[in-house]
């Protein structure tokens, strides 16, 4: 028996027997994480599913499944000047990602994911924060999307 594969222009390469995805909600192990990012991430990654694949979402036990944890949510200084003032600060987060695909147990994975961003020190974080926390989370999702059902 043959397997087949759908394609997409998404770079998606999912069996043809793969109906379903479910994603667990993301917990918080990063001490300096904003309150509400596990909330936030585990949207976004529900989110790219939905927008570039044809897969139901379901609350439990997907074809594919997704759980995992936030492990870093850092901000240090980068860019130092010439009187040690750091120019720049980076934001960086990692998430532990277990992925399981029913349907074709090899295509499973458990590993971290890792992303960053830099932002002018001379700015307020709190202002910023969230346009910084979607420009990381679209990385990252796309990252765990191409792993997970990447055909690239």
């Amino acid at each position: 028996m043959a397997c087949k594969v759908n394609y997409s222009f998404t770079g998606a390469a999912i069996a043809e027997d793969v109906k379903t995805i479910s994603v667990k909600q993301f917990q918080n192990f990063a001490p300096l994480a904003n309150v509400n990012y596990s909330q936030t991430f585990s949207e976004a990654l529900k989110d790219i599913f939905i927008s570039q694949t044809n897969l139901s979402l379901v609350t439990t036990n997907g074809d594919l499944q997704f759980e995992g944890s936030i492990t870093n949510y850092q901000i240090t200084s980068v860019a130092i000047q010439g009187n040690e003032t750091a120019a720049k600060n980076r934001l960086t987060i990692t998430v532990k990602v277990k992925f399981t695909n029913t349907k074709d147990k090899k295509q499973s994975f458990e590993t971290d994911f890792t992303r960053f961003t830099d932002y002018d020190s001379s700015v307020n974080l709190s202002s910023i924060e969230d346009g910084l926390i979607k420009e990381i989370n679209d990385q990252l999702t796309q990252d765990i999307f191409n792993k997970s059902v990447g055909s690239w």
